[in-house]
């Protein structure tokens, strides 16, 4: 279990990614269906998962359900004066199609805009993923951009969505 909650959605909890939760980076990030759709492409080893949240200054998060892990999902934050963060999610296949992905985004955007001022996030996503797509676009990002064959992902070359969000155009 990972530590307190942070954030409360609607279906899920957010709690901050400790080295604890390596065994389901691990498990996560391995999985062929989550690591072809976020272009994860080598082994996790545990060491590596429990370095991950130190490797960088994005916030980590784990999705949890009635206290159980789900998946996770990160907020980078440009430290740049424009106010623009970028965020990532991935939750556990046997866990899709239950509103956790949606409700996550949607926490980061409340954080995101409410608590830490910033104007406008941004997230990709592969054109083979539409329920990625989905997700985004439940919680009112936009599609901005598409970058033709900017990924090799599962033996193929594939399109890169490009959505964004400004503050004033989320609801909460």
């Amino acid at each position: 279990m990972s530590g307190p909650a942070f954030i409360h959605g609607e279906r899920v909890t957010l709690h901050p990614q400790q080295a604890t939760d390596s065994d389901l980076l691990q498990q996560l990030l391995n999985e062929p269906q989550v690591r072809h759709n976020i272009g994860f492409n080598e082994p996790l080893f545990e060491p590596a998962a429990e370095d991950l949240n130190a490797r960088d200054a994005d916030t980590h998060f784990v999705v949890c359900v009635d206290d159980d892990p789900v998946g996770t999902c990160m907020l980078h934050e440009d430290h740049h004066p424009w106010g623009f963060g970028v965020l990532g999610y991935s939750i556990c296949p046997d866990h899709w199609g239950n509103g956790y992905a949606t409700d996550a985004v949607d926490c980061l955007a409340q954080y995101a805009f409410q608590e830490l001022r910033l104007n406008k996030l941004g997230a990709d996503c592969y054109a083979t993923n539409p329920a990625s797509a989905r997700v985004l676009e439940k919680v009112g990002f936009q599609q901005e951009g598409r970058r033709r064959d900017h990924a090799f992902v599962n033996g193929d070359y594939v399109d890169l969505l490009e959505y964004g969000l400004l503050a004033d155009n989320w609801a909460p």
